[in-house]
């Protein structure tokens, strides 16, 4: 595991000072595909080792004070032949998202891991986890905005809502709740990185030429 390093679904932590920086590790990994921590691993993969029983209870504080809703976790531990404990911590992909870490300032934020890093989430991101939590779905108005919306991204491989609104004449409002709506039943993909934040078709919807 060590010699993958660091990726979208590992990462590691020399020690554990902070259960609210842990924290916003648990959320990410949760909001996204879930992963794992190794603690007591440097940022180069030596192994420093940790005392598993205080690093437990941050753990378990970052997971039940510091995150909304509790993260769940599973714990592993792994000794080395001269001693050293490195302590694996499992967090699945969550069905309830959004999660959020609460930060130094007392403010609850949500967090996506891409890559090998740990991200604030985009805030059409949040509002598409929140209607996939409603119950009663999503009721969608095909309009002539709709239309010109799924036409432009036909013809364009990426695009962010402020072009987006501009190319289209829509109010940015706007824009952003056919994108929400859209994202929801899984014709747009949103796709957020350390660079922003774009959007495209799915790979399986194809826009024909009517329209519908």
């Amino acid at each position: 595991m060590i010699r993958e390093g660091e990726h979208q679904q590992q990462d590691f932590k020399f020690c554990i000072n902070d259960s609210r920086k842990i924290a916003r590790s648990l959320v990410a990994f949760a909001n996204t595909d879930g992963g794992r921590l190794l603690i007591g691993v440097k940022d180069n993969g030596n192994i420093a080792g940790v005392q598993t029983e205080e690093e437990f209870y941050m753990i378990e504080a970052a997971a039940k004070l510091y995150s909304k809703p509790e993260i769940e976790f599973e714990t592993q531990q792994w000794h080395t032949t001269d001693g050293k404990t490195v302590l694996q911590i499992d967090i699945p992909a969550s069905p309830n998202k959004p999660h959020y870490a609460k930060d130094e300032n007392q403010k609850w934020l949500a967090y996506i891991r891409h890559e090998d890093q740990n991200i604030l989430a985009n805030r059409i991101l949040l509002e598409v986890w929140k209607k996939k939590q409603k119950p009663r779905g999503v009721f969608i108005r095909y309009t002539e905005e709709e239309k010109k919306i799924l036409q432009y991204l036909s013809n364009h491989q990426k695009i962010n809502p402020g072009r987006l609104s501009r190319s289209m004449s829509i109010s940015r409002w706007k824009t952003e709740r056919i994108l929400i709506n859209l994202i929801t039943i899984g014709v747009i993909e949103i796709e957020q990185t350390t660079d922003g934040v774009h959007y495209h078709l799915t790979d399986n919807f194809i826009l024909s030429g009517n329209n519908k």
